[in-house]
């Protein structure tokens, strides 16, 4: 997390340059997949169309576990969403970075901690606005708060702020973890002097396996984050 970073001041604030481009290519990613998959849609759909159903269908599904048919289709397209961000941004970084003068410009946008509580927080900010919404304010206070008994309250506020908490780090331990150990093992490959022989050629092995394995975490962080998502929505609505 101390490696060298670039930044630049706009409107008086700071800005990582690095999160800022890699965050802005996986927006684009997503946006050039979404279009290309289904800029012919027709009545017998084809490949591309075929797997954006596929996978609207899927995250339709994760939220259907834990909503109600009504909320679920209302938070549908954002589970949607979250969920594409969520696999192109953490496997990104796996597939391609890029460093300059020392600093990483692109990698997977998930791997900043800025990146993943922004996540976190705008996901918690929906669904307390969702439980407004839904029981008006003070019953949304009273379920979020007193229940199932009033004596709970320090509990429960302890545990708004642990799923902020865990629903971010979660993500960002998980995918920057993954992205260091390759960096790691990567080095081992550049600079085959820094180890002896026999480490450098069984360098080969772990990296092929180890970004085997980190495409299937970032798989699953994007799945359970969703996941969490859905059942937090469902706690702060009152649909549980």
């Amino acid at each position: 997390m101390d490696e060298p970073t670039a930044t630049f001041s706009f409107w008086g604030l700071t800005f990582n340059w690095t999160t800022v481009i890699s965050t802005l290519v996986a927006m684009a990613v997503v946006i050039l997949i979404a279009v290309a998959l289904t800029r012919k849609l027709s009545v017998r759909p084809n490949k591309g169309q075929n797997a954006m159903e596929y996978l609207l269908d899927f995250t339709n599904n994760i939220i259907g576990g834990s909503l109600p048919q009504r909320l679920a289709r209302q938070f549908g397209l954002f589970a949607f969403t979250l969920f594409f961000f969520l696999i192109v941004s953490n496997e990104m970084g796996l597939l391609l970075q890029v460093k300059t003068g020392g600093v990483t410009y692109l990698k997977s946008p998930t791997a900043s901690p800025l990146v993943a509580f922004t996540l976190g927080l705008m996901t918690l900010t929906l669904a307390h606005g969702m439980g407004v919404k839904e029981l008006g304010f003070g019953g949304y206070l009273k379920n979020m708060l007193l229940k199932p008994y009033s004596w709970m309250l320090p509990l429960n506020i302890i545990e708004q702020l642990a799923n902020f908490l865990t629903l971010s780090l979660r993500l960002f331990g998980n995918i920057f973890a993954g992205e260091m150990l390759l960096t790691i093992v990567a080095s081992s490959l550049a600079w085959p002097g820094h180890f002896n022989g026999f480490w450098s050629i069984l360098a080969v092995p772990i990296e092929v396996i180890w970004q085997g394995f980190s495409l299937f975490i970032g798989g699953i962080q994007a799945y359970v984050f969703v996941v969490l998502a859905g059942v937090y929505m469902s706690q702060l609505t009152g649909s549980e």
